[in-house]
């Protein structure tokens, strides 16, 4: 498995980015603002992240995403870790990602990664999606921030 940041003009795996965030108006923007890697096996994408400078010694992921027949194999830990690596080589000094409260597998992942909890964001989803979400069988309403000094 090869992760390399996605080149200029190559398509933007937007299928994938919107299994971890259903706003296409929202994926859009950030992944004009951030950058963008994939993981690939056999020239298929399996994954993905995005990556956002946010301050000037802090950077954002603000998407992840694994390919739905590849989760479970260890893929989501690697990318993160990958991103991790990527941020400590340019000098940032804090990552940082949010999740929802109802995504208990990734509070777990991120927490596995060295995450920390650091603060709730009560009604973000409520408020910045049109539509509910459900997962877990649990109503998607409040975002989970949570970070990791490097």
């Amino acid at each position: 498995m090869n992760i390399r940041k996605l080149n200029a003009g190559e398509s933007v795996p937007y299928e994938l980015l919107l299994e971890a965030d259903p706003s296409r108006k929202i994926v859009e923007k950030y992944i004009r603002r951030g950058e963008c890697y994939i993981a690939e096996e056999a020239n298929i994408v399996v994954g993905v992240y995005v990556i956002l400078p946010t301050r000037p010694e802090t950077v954002e992921m603000v998407n992840l995403s694994v390919l739905e027949s590849e989760q479970g194999k260890g893929l989501g830990k690697k990318l993160v870790l990958h991103a991790i690596e990527i941020v400590k080589d340019r000098g940032f000094q804090r990552i940082e990602i949010g999740t929802g409260n109802s995504s208990i597998g990734q509070l777990a992942l991120y927490q596995k990664c060295g995450f920390r909890i650091v603060g709730v964001d009560i009604d973000f989803f409520s408020k910045n999606y049109s539509e509910e979400i459900y997962e877990n069988g649990i109503l998607c309403r409040d975002m989970i921030r949570l970070a990791r000094d490097l």
